[in-house]
């Protein structure tokens, strides 16, 4: 595998990772209705836990692609699961779950190919 090769398919996932966790943040901004300081601080921080859960997995599947791998493809099911029966349109579970299967699979395929991924000492 040549040199940006490897780069793209150690890099993309990380960077997807972290830009699917700033996304996931972006719900977090409805808290903001003209409620009470400590309600909002609350809210705010009940808003940002799935994003806390994202950049955790995303701490450990930096270093451990296979927990990447089995980690977002865990919360694209446990997403699917969760919200099964309330009706949303298909493109919200897409939305949603689709970026985490999409992780899974980009991590899965580092951890396949890991040792020609890693820099060579030599």
């Amino acid at each position: 595998m040549n040199q940006p090769a490897r780069k793209l398919l150690y890099w993309t996932p990380r960077v997807l990772a972290l830009a699917f966790a700033a996304f996931t943040a972006l719900f977090a901004l409805d808290v903001f209705q003209g409620q009470g300081f400590w309600e909002t601080v609350l809210a705010l921080l009940m808003h940002l836990v799935p994003t806390a859960i994202l950049l955790i997995v995303a701490a450990l599947a930096w270093r451990w692609e296979w927990i990447g791998a089995v980690a977002f493809a865990a919360l694209g099911v446990a997403y699917l699961v969760l919200m099964a029966g309330r009706h949303l349109h298909w493109s919200v579970y897409a939305l949603m779950s689709g970026p985490m299967f999409l992780l899974a699979i980009l991590f899965g395929v580092g951890w396949l190919v890991r040792d020609e991924l890693r820099p060579r000492t030599t």
